[in-house]
């Protein structure tokens, strides 16, 4: 079926239309644009008249093709006037996402005396006495640093620090909407490690917590455990350990679904960047025995010549014990899992008719996917994609909010495997026995009970694994209002 999208909110415009205000005028419009595939929403009254009536008409469409498509048949209609076409998205981006909120009110001069000099300098100097008072005094304690230098972002790749911003923006917001956590981007205009990490740590002390964000490969592996190394604070390089926190989740109810174990199956990783690359070490952290993974050049294996990168050596050694050689199609022959982190239509249904019975499919190139679940659907027990428009969305917002949530929480110097597989675990128990079939392994981002069971299980597994610096029985406090005890 190819990788043709579907109309979503990402292509959506308004349409402010003058209609003849005659019986069945609406419904030509409303038909004319449907058969040029648009999807209508919102049908609103702007004013009426004798003659005429204005409306705004919402429609998703595929792409901006598509929107100009559909803004043609709406032209083309009889007794329609196009007046105005609006682009949603670039509007909900107008001016920014975000602002800088005072959480204390200057309205007297008592209130700037507290907040600035003079009194602000006896705050400064009972952090300067004790540096653990920041985290009590300041906003330390619920900032995070999305830091970019914008050379992989989304599917776009190398566009740079500035057109990066609007994602950190999203980014932020997302800390805030679903965490409670205060982020700001930190678009940087170098793409030099030693620069990048040498800013981000001269940066951290008014930070609680660094989340690294579309930074390639192989550069972002040695940026996130150099800052690791230097930093007391969580240092997460989400597109790696969100993406891998998430897969496991989903994972786990997938293997339920199935009555399979992740002890046994053979899983096939395809694509062995930094997404591919945390998903096996977390998997392998699970339990998981039998990974095999393949790049452009086929399976990876102890003996290729061309493995010339440290990270690609070290996965070699680590997976595949069967020793495999061979094509991707190869790899797939009895496997049972299949993950996907590359690009549009690698995968082929002759390929996923190899794996073994009651097969599971993570296709997760965005926006086009390895195979469209249409094409894979009859072959398989299990299909999920990071996609909104098709069940079972893999979206790294399930992770990160509540990974940051506990462990700023509990202070954590760091933020280990222990705890991402307990995060996956608390992501994979909110869908209960009852609730997970095929098409539900995965809860919504916007289930409200993901952040809480996520912190929680992270906060126990920092405490149980050492890095916890700050302890607690329970998080009931609104993060913002939480004690000041250590």
């Amino acid at each position: 079926m190819g990788g043709t999208l579907s109309p979503n909110p990402g292509y959506s415009l308004t349409l402010r239309v003058r209609l003849a205000n005659r019986p069945g005028q609406l419904g030509r419009l409303l038909s004319a644009i449907g058969r040029a595939g648009g999807n209508c929403g919102a049908v609103d009254i702007v004013s009426a008249g004798t003659g005429s009536v204005v409306r705004d008409i919402t429609v998703d469409a595929s792409s901006v093709d598509h929107e100009s498509a559909i803004v043609d048949a709406a032209r083309g209609t009889d007794g329609v006037e196009v007046l105005q076409v609006s682009d949603r998205t670039f509007l909900a981006h107008l001016g920014g996402k975000l602002d800088v909120v005072p959480r204390v009110p200057v309205k007297t001069r008592a209130d700037l005396s507290m907040v600035y000099t003079p009194g602000v300098a006896r705050v400064c100097e009972a952090i300067h006495q004790d540096q653990e008072k920041a985290y009590q005094l300041t906003m330390k304690k619920s900032m995070v640093a999305v830091v970019t230098d914008g050379t992989a972002v989304l599917g776009l790749g190398n566009i740079g620090p500035a057109a990066a911003l609007p994602v950190m923006e999203g980014k932020a917001m997302l800390f805030k909407e679903f965490g409670g956590l205060n982020a700001f981007p930190l678009c940087l205009d170098t793409t030099d490690t030693d620069a990048i990490v040498a800013t981000v740590t001269a940066l951290a002390p008014g930070f609680g917590g660094i989340n690294l964000e579309d930074i390639s490969a192989p550069r972002c592996f040695e940026i996130e455990a150099r800052l690791r190394a230097a930093l007391d604070i969580p240092v997460f390089h989400d597109d790696q350990h969100g993406t891998a926190v998430v897969v496991l989740a989903a994972l786990l109810n997938a293997l339920k679904v199935v009555n399979k174990s992740i002890e046994t199956v053979k899983i096939v990783v395809v694509g062995i960047g930094a997404a591919g690359v945390a998903c096996t070490k977390t998997l392998l952290a699970a339990g998981a025995r039998q990974i095999v993974g393949c790049d452009q050049g086929g399976i990876l294996h102890p003996d290729r010549a061309d493995l010339t990168t440290a990270v690609k050596q070290w996965y070699a050694a680590h997976t595949n014990p069967r020793r495999e050689h061979g094509t991707l199609a190869q790899a797939m022959n009895g496997a049972d899992v299949f993950l996907g982190l590359s690009g549009p239509g690698v995968l082929t249904v002759e390929d996923v008719r190899r794996m073994a019975p009651q097969s599971i499919v993570f296709a997760m190139a965005n926006p086009v996917p390895e195979i469209m679940p249409e094409d894979a659907a009859p072959h398989v027990a299990v299909m999920a994609t990071g996609r909104s428009d098709y069940p079972n969305q893999i979206n790294n917002v399930l992770c990160f909010p509540g990974m940051f949530r506990g462990a700023m929480e509990c202070r954590a110097r760091e933020i280990n495997e222990a705890m991402k597989v307990a995060a996956a675990e608390a992501i994979a128990g909110i869908i209960t026995p009852d609730e997970l079939h095929a098409d539900y392994i995965i809860p919504s981002v916007f289930d409200r009970r993901i952040v809480p069971a996520v912190a929680a299980a992270v906060r126990e597994a920092a405490q149980k694994t050492g890095v916890a610096r700050r302890h607690r029985s329970s998080s009931d406090l609104p993060f913002d209002t939480a004690d000041a005890d250590a």
